[in-house]
């Protein structure tokens, strides 16, 4: 059996991480804000909530940094690029369901728009230059993934990673996938604000919790203090 980092991480494993071996920290690859989307919907285009779905590795963490966002109203945990049928975590865990943890997004318009929300999905949230691992997650379930839901955002994603390749703000190139929303499936309800409800557990401390100070450090603009957390719908 495959073990699994999120259920049972050994005090060896933990301590190798505390003294910095490579690969424990899922933060992202860029060190600094990066450029704006030159091709973005405009702000207070879209009239009522709007939603993204996004995958970067496991959930919890990514959850937590959109908790943190400005204009986000609430950001679930989920599953996505599977079918309803194998939309459960321990299936999905086998990394053969095409299924990635992912989250969705509702956010307000009038505050924030997709491609904003795309440039702290690539500062913070996920290392875009990993597809089928983030940290110590690895396997197809943690791929990299925007999954659009109309053409627009499909233009703005794809136009995006372009620009930000053609500047060369990472060492590698960027290998999300920008891929066709089939469906969203939330994830059970102890996965819901994990990050949240447990910040001492050393999953969290290690892999999760610098997202969301990177978020505060490099977008300040962007971080809200107090989450915005699904317990609170």
């Amino acid at each position: 059996m495959k073990f699994d980092f999120k259920k049972q991480i050994s005090t060896l494993a933990m301590a190798a991480c505390l003294i910095g071996a490579a690969g424990c920290n899922a933060a992202s690859a860029a060190t600094a804000p990066l450029p704006n989307p030159a091709v973005d919907e405009q702000v207070g285009a879209a009239k009522g909530p709007e939603t993204m779905v996004i995958a970067g590795g496991c959930f919890w963490g990514v959850q937590d940094v959109f908790e943190h966002t400005k204009g986000v109203l609430k950001a679930v945990d989920g599953y996505a690029g599977g079918s309803a049928s194998t939309a459960d975590y321990e299936t999905v865990s086998t990394g053969t369901t095409g299924h990635a943890e992912s989250v969705k997004v509702t956010y307000d318009p009038s505050q924030v728009t997709y491609g904003q929300l795309l440039k702290v999905f690539f500062t913070v949230a996920a290392d875009p230059t990993e597809l089928n691992r983030q940290g110590p997650d690895e396997g197809t379930q943690y791929r990299s993934v925007l999954f659009y839901a109309n053409d627009q955002q499909k233009n703005i994603a794809s136009s995006y990673i372009a620009q930000l390749n053609a500047a060369k703000v990472y060492s590698a190139p960027i290998v999300t996938q920008v891929t066709p929303l089939k469906g969203f499936y939330p994830a059970e309800s102890y996965h819901q604000d994990y990050a949240e409800r447990h910040p001492e557990n050393m999953y969290i401390v290690i892999n999760d919790a610098p997202k969301v100070v990177a978020l505060q450090k490099l977008l300040p603009d962007m971080y809200v203090k107090t989450a915005v957390t699904v317990a609170k719908k």
